[in-house]
């Protein structure tokens, strides 16, 4: 078996660049003493630089025909190392006796925001996330208040981690090449330790507010409240939802919480 077949369904475009996966792979540097997973290794341009670091390393990969090559090509990495499942199914929680890893990879593009929302759910145990994706992603993971890019992702990741975009890959060092750029970002969990407000409710106001992006937030903080709630006179309304910060968001949260309860408990 010399190559893989880059099946489209999975999302699948190898990286050729040996010096840019050599760039990714030290990513895993900022922190020496943890073990690493890999997602989506493909034929593992990216694995043997991280196999270099001589430190533990697993690697998680749905393509059977992938899986088969690694096996193959990089008897150092150890069959027991290759988890032939999908990433967003397992459970991050026994990997690693339990442990905290980094999260790395060339992240297949039409699932990234998926991978990173499954990183959301176990970041007890991965404080540290590096890898490459789509361009556009990147600039949303990385996006501060007030740039056309800044949105639902760059809220939910944000709000856990501090995101850098570390630089710009271009289509020609992948095979097949994608029809877009890509990104090499890296997030750290950051001190927060929890949200200090209804975290339910946070998620259901940032995703109703960015649902209308062009609007003012009054418009869907009422289809929330409801009509003539005193909480639509609240200044933080006559912004759009870009404009916003993390605080405010939580800030408003917690005072939308105030005005629910009280609702609440006149009925």
């Amino acid at each position: 078996m010399k190559t893989v077949t880059a099946k489209k369904r999975l999302g699948q475009h190898f990286l050729t660049d040996l010096s840019i996966a050599r760039r990714i792979a030290d990513t895993v540097d900022i922190c020496p003493t943890l073990p690493v997973l890999e997602v989506g290794p493909g034929m593992g341009v990216l694995t043997q630089f991280l196999l270099e670091k001589k430190r533990p390393l697993k690697v998680v990969e749905i393509d059977e025909e992938s899986v088969a090559y690694l096996c193959k090509n990089l008897p150092e990495l150890g069959e027991e190392n290759i988890i032939p499942d999908d990433f967003l199914k397992m459970h991050l929680e026994r990997l690693f006796d339990g442990g905290q890893f980094i999260l790395t990879g060339n992240y297949p593009y039409n699932i990234s925001s998926q991978i990173f929302f499954k990183m959301l759910d176990y970041k007890e145990f991965i404080p540290y996330c590096s890898g490459m994706i789509q361009k556009e992603v990147g600039e949303r993971l990385a996006a501060k208040p007030g740039n056309k890019a800044y949105g639902i992702l760059s809220i939910f990741i944000q709000v856990w981690y501090d995101v850098e975009y570390l630089f710009t890959v271009h289509e020609n060092v992948f095979s097949p090449p994608p029809k877009v750029k890509s990104a090499v970002v890296l997030m750290k969990k950051n001190s927060r330790e929890s949200l200090d407000c209804n975290e339910a409710l946070f998620r259901q106001i940032v995703k109703a507010t960015f649902n209308q992006r062009r609007k003012k937030m009054r418009n869907p903080i009422q289809q929330i409240v409801g009509k003539g709630s005193p909480i639509l006179s609240d200044p933080l309304l006559d912004y759009r939802p870009e404009q916003l910060s993390i605080e405010q968001f939580i800030e408003l949260t917690n005072k939308i919480e105030q005005v629910l309860d009280k609702k609440g408990g006149a009925q």
